[in-house]
């Protein structure tokens, strides 16, 4: 038995492309790593709800629940902490 496609459930990549997307928000997000770890606030909370938003854009291309879940939680917690402060 040959499994020519790793990921069968997987929709078709169109337009933009998923996979800029990915990468856009991947670099967004390490930005936002990067600010965190130099103590640039709050453009560090900016990078990563412009790279949230960005994934779970994603999850909505791929039709993939867990992604746009675990990306709504995190823009909850990120934007309590940031009116919290």
């Amino acid at each position: 038995m040959t499994i020519t496609d790793p990921t069968p459930d997987m929709p078709a990549r169109k337009g933009m492309g998923v996979d800029t997307v990915k990468w856009i928000a991947t670099a967004i997000q390490l930005v936002g790593y990067g600010l965190t770890g130099a103590g640039i606030t709050p453009w560090n909370v900016w990078a990563f709800f412009v790279g949230i938003i960005l994934w779970f854009a994603v999850g909505m291309m791929w039709k993939d629940k867990a992604i746009m879940v675990v990306h709504v939680g995190a823009f909850i917690s990120l934007l309590i902490g940031y009116l919290n402060t």
